[in-house]
């Protein structure tokens, strides 16, 4: 099986998937992932996401460089498999990145996030779409975000087998601003909470986007 463009080897020697995510050999940036020839492996795995642009908001001392971008978030799919028995999630990485990229914010952590934080300079809001229950940013705000992601976002990733041990290592190891869960201890994650609290109840009190 072929490796993938994220974890070639580097003069005969395997890139361990820590290192694939933090010094790629490049970035993938949306048009490159979203269509035909996608090189993301329908496989499990952890994604790093840079942006050449981060959100005003965001304070990025400290966080890890690479190529004029800057790490912001990591994510995996699947997450640990429940300890209720049932079975583990069959999503992949290559999914969830293209998920991030063009869904909406009701399935993307990391939509819902940037979203939040870009809220004012793109005139956009959460609301309440179709049945009331689903919060997104509804379809023209979910296409803005889009768009922006499209010019400012960049991707890396790196199969693995466990990428929830990944995650834990590098939300431990890494300033990730955007990483909520496991990252109580980053300076951001209180205004984060909050500024994401906040679309959610403004959209509560609009009316459903049909």
């Amino acid at each position: 099986m072929a490796v993938q463009p994220a974890q070639r080897h580097r003069r005969g020697v395997p890139v361990a998937p820590e290192e694939a995510l933090l010094r790629p050999p490049r970035l993938y940036r949306a048009e490159e992932v979203r269509g035909r020839g996608c090189p993301i492996p329908a496989a499990p795995g952890a994604y790093a996401w840079y942006f050449t642009s981060p959100p005003r908001l965001v304070p990025v001392a400290g966080c890890h460089e690479r190529d004029e971008a800057v790490l912001l978030y990591v994510g995996i799919s699947p997450k640990a498999p429940p300890s209720n028995g049932r079975p583990p999630s069959r999503q992949t990485i290559r999914s969830r990145i293209r998920y991030h990229y063009r869904g909406n914010a009701a399935g993307s952590t990391l939509r819902l996030t940037l979203g939040s934080l870009l809220a004012d300079e793109l005139g956009i809001g959460l609301r309440r779409v179709g049945s009331g229950n689903r919060l997104t940013f509804g379809r023209e705000g979910e296409k803005r975000l889009t768009a922006w992601m499209a010019e400012h976002a960049q991707v890396v990733w790196a199969a693995t087998d466990q990428p929830w041990k990944l995650e834990e290592e590098l939300i431990r190891s890494c300033v990730l601003p955007l990483n909520l869960d496991q990252n109580r201890h980053g300076s951001f994650h209180g205004q984060l909470s909050a500024l994401r609290a906040t679309q959610r109840a403004q959209a509560r009190l609009l009316p459903v986007e049909r």
